[in-house]
């Protein structure tokens, strides 16, 4: 009976579209190797990896119970487990306290000032599927929500979010208002009509803007964060191999497509494999090679 119905669970957490949880993982990567200065230890490497794709699963299972009404009537949702009906509440519930569970046992693998911040992201995750319903910027709920895994890992390496942690997170809240805005682009018009609000709707035709005002803005960040840090030349050509995906983004968007604005927001995963590697480059460099 399990193994008719896991193929149903698997859609459910996402485990078939891996974009979603690479775009939590390489920020959170980045922030482990910068608080730890390249190093990271294989204990801490595990739980963020795993709690990574635990959470994630958490999330999109809590938003789908949140969102099951109004799933069937979305072009790009109305196959979801939930919306289809071959998964029924109860069973996604059930899913959702397991998932819980395990993100609990690995916080509790970490320091006190860790668990704090992860006390705070239990409640990002369970309120955030929430405000699409009365506010145009759930993406910022997101922006916060997604990031929190970068002053979560530096609280658990150091005990404290140092700047260099939340220039990260800054940098990152815009990468995610630029790509979760073009996210919503795909759905606008099926959001109008069942009373969903997002970015891409209160943007309007400004839509395309908005999205290159904010992934320049993570750019400048970034650019903030190398300086501060003394990161060095592998840092710099990352941050451009990043805006380059941007310059990709800003063509595949600029007819406001539905397929091509979901491949828009799938390249948002090389960007953040680009973010990383210049890091774990950069540090596994000699100080004096940089």
């Amino acid at each position: 009976m399990l193994a008719q119905r896991l193929p149903a669970y698997v859609q459910l957490v996402r485990l078939d579209r891996p974009a979603g949880a690479l775009l939590l993982l390489w920020p959170t990567l980045a922030a482990l190797w910068l608080a730890s200065g390249g190093v990271p230890g294989a204990g801490l490497l595990a739980a963020f990896v795993a709690g990574t794709f635990v959470m994630r699963a958490a999330g999109c299972v809590m938003n789908d119970i949140a969102d099951r009404d109004f799933d069937p009537h979305v072009e790009r949702t109305r196959n979801r487990p939930l919306a289809a009906g071959t998964v029924s509440v109860p069973e996604a519930a059930v899913l959702l306290a397991v998932l819980v569970a395990a993100g609990l046992a690995i916080l509790l693998t970490l320091n006190m000032a860790a668990r704090w911040y992860g006390a705070v992201a239990v409640v990002l995750i369970a309120s955030y599927p929430f405000f699409k319903r009365f506010t145009h910027l759930p993406q910022a709920m997101l922006a916060i929500t997604f990031g929190w895994g970068i002053p979560m890992a530096f609280a658990a390496t150091t005990g404290a979010v140092s700047l260099t942690g939340w220039l990260l997170f800054g940098a990152n809240a815009l990468w995610i208002m630029a790509y979760d805005t073009i996210y919503a682009m795909v759905d606008r018009d099926d959001d109008v009509r069942v009373g969903v609000k997002s970015t891409a709707i209160l943007f309007g035709s400004a839509d395309v803007t908005a999205v290159r005002v904010f992934q320049i803005g993570a750019v400048l960040v970034l650019l903030v964060l190398g300086a501060q840090a003394s990161l060095g030349l592998a840092w710099y050509l990352a941050v451009a191999a990043f805006g380059a995906c941007f310059m990709r983004q800003q063509a595949l968007i600029k007819n406001r497509e539905r397929p091509a604005c979901m491949t828009a927001f799938r390249n948002n995963a090389w960007a953040g494999l680009a973010l990383f590697a210049g890091i774990a480059i950069d540090l596994a460099l000699p100080a004096g090679n940089r």
